[in-house]
């Protein structure tokens, strides 16, 4: 094999690679998606990051912090400062689990379900918007293949995902 074949085969240049579109695609639409998120969301006094906690929490009622920052692929750092933002401002409360006492369960105040649906209308706004014209069928398309890519990255990171 020589080395223009070499390099046909195993691109050496990121942008020589047959993927990189796709990839360039997924990383711009990410970027894009959480800034007009967090404009979107602005008046409302939170950021994405909150919303997601919000709406797990609104899905996911009592939900422990060790199980939310799993779903959410975030560290326990990471929690730490933004549950006390969210409980501060009494959108969220953090109890003891009746059977252990080193879990907190954390559940939304009715303030937080309040704001977390109105947050969550905005979202819903923003995913119908950015897929305005494409047909259900693509739009399923492009969720089975981010879901295969999801999973290759998971199992890169060791990380089991068959709890989410």
């Amino acid at each position: 094999m020589n080395k223009k074949q070499a390099t046909a085969e195993h691109p050496h240049f990121p942008w020589d690679h047959p993927r990189f579109r796709s990839w360039i695609a997924v990383a711009r639409a990410c970027q894009l998606m959480q800034q007009t998120l967090t404009r979107r969301l602005s008046h409302l006094d939170i950021k994405p990051p909150h919303l997601d906690i919000l709406v797990n929490l609104y899905r996911f009622d009592g939900i422990s912090q060790q199980e939310l920052a799993r779903k959410l692929l975030v560290g326990r750092s990471n929690m730490s400062m933004l549950l006390p933002q969210l409980e501060k401002r009494g959108l969220i409360e953090r109890r003891g689990d009746a059977r252990d006492k080193r879990v907190l369960r954390l559940s939304l105040t009715p303030a937080g379900r309040v704001l977390t649906e109105e947050a969550m209308e905005i979202q819903t706004a923003l995913i119908d918007d950015s897929h305005r014209g494409a047909p259900i069928e693509d739009c399923i398309r492009i969720a089975e293949s981010m879901e295969r890519m999801i999973a290759i990255l998971l199992e890169e990171n060791g990380i089991d995902d068959r709890n989410r």
